[in-house]
């Protein structure tokens, strides 16, 4: 790992820090039941002054993960808020390297794309604005396929400490490229901060798979605005694990800005003890002839709790468009609480849009069958969830994807159960 760039950063980005530490001393944090979206996480135990910036100091975090990259994917690694250069720049002119690099051998291009799609105006986004550095930034040229995953490791290991994590992917017109990134920290019991702002361009007819895998401490607070633009005929697979963290919400908005745009997005998280997953999601069709499917599955053990509010959104104007979102919850014990709120705000006459929710504890009649045909009870149990999850395993094709997801899924699977 190297130290980040010292050379000083453009006016641009300097004015949008200042802007952002403004920002942060006149907005207040969201107050729990005080603000839309916050009715069910509370934040009266954080104390954002607990968490200072990371030491920049060396640190072996090899071999923590919660995919498995293939040996021919890209890679671009932060341990902190230390980071190396990444790789060189494609003959064919992709990019793949820290965002702050990008800002000094790429300052326009960077320019003409940074904060045009998750807006600044948000207490968590303004200190991540205000704070970040390294970060990753992916830009494929048009009518470029990028044929090899592109997979991004952040490793936050110093307690303590606030990481703020800022990502931008672009894609240009007929591009083609698949994105991992993931987010861990080094120990089980790191109480820290981190915040991610995740911005995903996609130009007309373009093709990108996004990834992002979250495998924090159950002690660590994260805090995320994710957003997406798709423009004319592209279309997007968005993929969000969610095993980590002890508290905190994340943003994960879709707007799909033009005609024959297509968003497919699939969650799964598994939580145990005390830990508390919110998710947000927007589903924004913006244009006609747009489509977007929306499925989320969680399963909750010991006295955790989730939460999933997802709003399907259908702007003036955009008809004939196809959306569905659906949240379904397995409990494991009686103790642990889900909360699914599907939500509608249609402004078109000529659509199709559905949702469905379900919360339930394993059906004893499915257990009563297996364990009539010999099973023991864990191992009916255990058979009852790996079914459960194997619905979003099987909303992908064979290859890769599959299973590295399968994968993951199998190893928190077995550290909730034990």
């Amino acid at each position: 790992m190297a130290s980040p760039s010292t050379l000083a950063e453009p006016q641009w980005l300097t004015a949008r820090r200042e802007r952002a530490v403004s920002l942060i001393a006149s907005l207040p944090l969201p107050s729990f039941r005080g603000n839309p979206g916050w009715e069910f996480t509370s934040l009266k135990r954080l104390d954002l002054d607990a968490y200072g910036e990371p030491e920049l100091r060396s640190v072996d975090a090899g071999g923590l993960g919660i995919i498995e990259a293939p040996a021919t994917a890209v890679l671009l690694e932060q341990v902190d808020h230390l980071y190396a250069d990444g790789p060189e720049a494609g003959a064919d002119g992709v990019i793949v390297m820290p965002l702050s690099s990008a800002v000094q051998e790429h300052p326009e291009l960077v320019e003409r794309h940074f904060g045009t799609i998750v807006d600044g105006d948000d207490p968590f986004v303004a200190r991540n604005e205000a704070g970040w550095q390294g970060g990753a930034f992916v830009y494929v040229p048009r009518g470029v396929r990028v044929q090899d995953p592109i997979v991004v490791t952040v490793v936050q290991t110093q307690a303590q400490t606030a990481l703020h994590w800022r990502t931008l992917v672009v894609l240009e017109e007929d591009a083609q490229a698949e994105v991992w990134e993931q987010y861990i920290s080094s120990e089980d019991d790191q109480d820290a901060l981190l915040t991610t702002v995740t911005e995903l361009s996609v130009g007309q007819n373009a093709r990108l798979r996004y990834v992002c895998a979250q495998g924090l401490s159950e002690k660590a607070w994260i805090f995320g605005a994710q957003r997406a633009v798709i423009d004319r005929d592209g279309a997007l697979d968005w993929i969000a694990l969610g095993f980590g963290g002890g508290n905190g919400r994340v943003a994960m908005d879709t707007k799909l800005a033009g005609p024959g745009a297509d968003a497919k997005v699939t969650g799964a998280y598994a939580t145990h003890g005390r830990q508390h997953l919110d998710y947000a999601t927007t589903q924004e069709h913006a244009a006609p002839n747009t489509t977007s499917d929306l499925a989320f599955r969680g399963i909750l053990d010991g006295r955790s709790n989730t939460v999933w509010s997802g709003m399907i959104k259908v702007d003036p104007g955009a008809q004939q468009i196809d959306a569905f979102q659906e949240s379904r919850n397995l409990l494991l014990t009686k103790t642990a609480h889900a909360d699914s709120i599907p939500g509608l705000e249609i402004l078109a006459n000529d659509v199709r849009c559905t949702h469905a929710a379900a919360i339930a504890q394993i059906d004893p009649e499915q257990l009563f069958y297996l364990r009539s045909r010999g099973l023991r009870l864990e191992s009916a149990k255990r058979l009852v969830i790996e079914g459960f999850l194997e619905a979003t395993v099987e909303r992908f094709k064979e290859g890769f994807v599959r299973e590295a997801v399968a994968g993951a899924l199998a190893r928190r699977l077995e550290a909730v159960l034990g």
